[in-house]
């Protein structure tokens, strides 16, 4: 994979500095200098300590990043709708876990887009989840094709500039239009898997609007401005409104769906290799549409 700059300007500038105004980060030249990539400067080797002039065009090589024979290769079904040479944008069912771990190591989400990968004939061949989703909740998940996109999206992810966006089925009715639950996340005691709002945890920030309200249920619209662990999830449970069937955290399973009504039906991100901004929808699945009816 490779990558080019040119310099627009007479400033005075070394390679170092300026491929950093560009994202590449110090662990990436380490991994340039030790594992086969190259730097170049006007199509010749160059050195990150070489000064540059205003119109050189500076070019990153960056090394491939092969096989692993600890992710296994799954040829599973994906739902692509959209990819490019450094993103591949997925929607994602509910029940099919993101990244391999305890509850699935050979067909996860990761282990199918490293299969349409190969078949691709792809050399990168280690997907990168930028956003990730629990097991049980739907919708679009943005995988960068390779470390420099991910390094890329990471920083978008630390100054919250991709706008996420939920749909949930939660238990009751809300009674404010529109709210912000800005309430710490932390882990509950010694539990693996449950979290909690507490004084210690961290800061977490979840915005809602109610679309429709129903008898026993409200249908809202989220969109997150952090990104802690099961957020959602546990702020609606401590506010006593438990998602439709989220049994995890105190959602009845008696009106009809046994997981998380949860769907990440929106996101968008401004590319940072061409500047275009990204915008991407997902139809809510049939389980929530049939409770909504």
């Amino acid at each position: 994979m490779e990558f080019t700059w040119r310099k627009d300007n007479d400033q005075e500038q070394k390679v170092k500095s300026f491929l950093g105004t560009h994202g590449v980060s110090h662990r990436m030249f380490t991994q340039i200098k030790h594992n086969g990539g190259d730097i170049l400067v006007n199509g010749v080797h160059g050195r990150t300590v070489d000064w540059l002039q205003e119109n050189d065009e500076v070019t990153v090589i960056m090394p491939p990043e092969l096989d692993n024979d600890l992710v296994a290769t799954s040829y599973g079904e994906l739902d692509i709708i959209y990819e490019d040479a450094n993103f591949i944008v997925v929607n994602k069912p509910a029940g099919l876990t993101t990244v391999p771990g305890h509850a699935d190591r050979e067909d996860t989400l990761v282990n199918r887009v490293k299969g349409h990968l190969k078949q691709a004939g792809a050399t990168d061949l280690v997907p990168h989840i930028v956003t990730r989703l629990d097991r049980f909740t739907s919708g679009l998940v943005l995988v960068a094709k390779h470390r420099f996109a991910h390094a890329m999206m990471d920083k978008q992810l630390q100054t919250h500039s991709i706008d996420k966006r939920y749909y949930a089925i939660v238990s009751g009715i809300v009674e404010q239009d529109h709210g912000m639950i800005d309430l710490p996340i932390g882990r509950k005691d010694d539990d693996f898997i449950r979290r909690e709002v507490r004084e210690d945890g961290r800061e977490s920030q979840t915005e809602y609007w109610v679309k429709e309200r129903g008898t026993h249920a409200t249908w809202v619209q989220i969109q997150l401005h952090t990104g802690r662990t099961h957020q959602i999830r546990v702020h609606f449970s401590h506010l006593n409104h438990p998602l439709l069937g989220d049994d995890i955290y105190g959602g009845t399973l008696e009106l009809g769906i046994t997981r998380q009504a949860l769907h990440a039906y929106y996101f968008s991100f401004d590319d940072p290799f061409t500047g275009e901004k990204h915008e991407f929808t997902s139809p809510l699945p049939e389980d929530m549409r049939v409770l909504l009816e």
